[in-house]
């Protein structure tokens, strides 16, 4: 196994850890901070895989599928939690989890199609933007600014979801033709 699928099966690994310190009471005004650590590094993972796995092609099947469902692991097993802390509303996480499901139903008929569907920067600056708002939301420090902030990623990443969504639709519709 190469160092890019070592990160991605690392940052998989990282999930419950990070969920146990966000959710356990018992790290009761710590925990948090440590969860958002967690994240941070498992984001970072997302990151540099992908950098080295295309500057060294090491560029493997295994990679191309497990890299962005870590990625859907990681960020809704976030929002989950999230909906449980009372900083994120279930509608909103309802929207984003709905848009990977339909992507990935959407890759899924493509490739049967024998076309492969890769992610675009609407899909990346998505990403970028769940997972600040994320890290915004798990430090929640108690400051108006924060809270705006928090408020605004939220927002923002909800309409970049929706937009991404829409742009895939419209940029592969071809996939939905009828094969003869």
């Amino acid at each position: 196994m190469n160092l890019p699928n070592k990160l991605t099966v690392f940052r998989v690994a990282l999930i419950p850890v990070f969920v146990l310190f966000l959710l356990y009471p018992g790290f009761e005004g710590y925990g948090h901070y440590i969860a958002a650590i967690i994240f941070v590094l498992a984001c970072l993972t997302d990151f540099a895989d992908g950098k080295i796995a295309r500057k060294y092609n090491l560029v493997t099947n295994f990679g191309k599928f497990m890299d962005p469902l870590a990625d859907k692991l990681l960020v809704c097993a976030a929002m989950i939690c999230l909906i449980e802390t009372g900083q994120l509303a279930s509608w909103i996480v309802i929207v984003i989890i709905s848009r990977e499901f339909i992507i990935s139903g959407f890759r899924l008929v493509a490739s049967d199609n024998g076309v492969v569907i890769a992610a675009n920067y609407w899909g990346k600056f998505k990403t970028a933007f769940q997972m600040l708002m994320i890290i915004v939301l798990i430090l929640d420090f108690d400051h108006p600014y924060w809270t705006w902030l928090g408020t605004a990623l939220t927002y923002l990443a909800l309409i970049l979801t929706v937009v991404s969504l829409i742009d895939y639709v419209i940029q592969n519709k071809a996939v939905f033709k009828e094969q003869k």
